[in-house]
């Protein structure tokens, strides 16, 4: 673990999540598991199934970032084009992988066998590397920063977990929340002053409207567990000067 905050970049990819046919549950499954890595989400893109679109997306978020996660379009079907795209994006070839191709003959041999569009899911760019899927056999694959997962959650989940511990990650991010019954417009002064006071560290105010009351939780974050520590009491004494009630860990 160092001192270097590492960042990722994510693209979601499918025409269905942009016209809200699913509901995606990725982007915070993929955060939450990269918070525990150390490494932070800086940037999510959610682009159709348009060559040209994820090409664009994969090769910004990629030079941005330490790493780079696409869910989705890894699949059977002629519409599933991020193997191409990312290919397209890394200037290299489209390979049969031998490996992913052995792996789909196995889980399929039982199930009617390799046929056109299961081949497809053996596909991947040249020189890359294999993911495991425990879950539907069809692997994921990673070439350089770039990780290419399922868009099926528990699939994606899988691939994750194979990968836990294999990327190189900076200071965990820390939190602590403070919250209460108490309008975010009428302690703005306070949070912009406690965060400037405490560069290590940022504020984040979610308000929330509750049992005809407004409330908001606020969240402190730092890779730095004095730094959190001090801006957690600097701002819980400051909420009590203003008057207000307040609950360590939130409402």
């Amino acid at each position: 673990m160092t001192d270097k905050i590492y960042t990722a970049g994510l693209v979601v990819i499918g025409d269905e999540i942009l016209s809200g046919r699913t509901h995606d549950k990725n982007i915070a499954q993929v955060a939450s598991w990269l918070q525990v890595q150390g490494i932070r989400l800086d940037e999510v893109r959610v682009v159709p199934d348009v060559q040209e679109r994820i090409v664009e997306a994969v090769n910004t978020l990629r030079a941005q970032n330490d790493y780079l996660f696409t869910t989705g379009g890894i699949g059977p079907t002629h519409d599933d084009i991020t193997v191409d795209a990312v290919a397209e994006a890394l200037g290299v070839e489209v390979i049969i992988h031998p490996d992913a191709r052995a792996i789909l003959e196995k889980y399929y041999s039982d199930k009617g066998g390799l046929n056109e569009g299961r081949l497809r899911m053996a596909r991947a760019p040249e020189g890359a590397e294999l993911i495991p899927n425990r879950k539907s056999g069809a692997p994921g694959i990673k070439i350089g920063n770039v990780h290419l997962m399922a868009g099926v959650p528990h699939i994606t989940a899988g691939m994750l977990d194979a990968l836990t511990g294999s990327l190189e990650g900076g200071a965990h991010l820390l939190s602590e929340t403070v919250g209460g019954f108490i309008p975010e417009s009428e302690v703005s002064t306070l949070l912009r002053e406690v965060e400037k006071a405490h560069e290590n560290c940022q504020i984040g105010s979610y308000p929330f409207f509750r049992e005809g009351k407004v409330g908001s939780n606020f969240v402190i974050r730092s890779t730095d567990a004095d730094a959190l520590q001090s801006c957690m009491h600097v701002l819980c004494e400051g909420l009590g000067e203003l008057g207000f009630d307040f609950t360590p860990g939130g409402i």
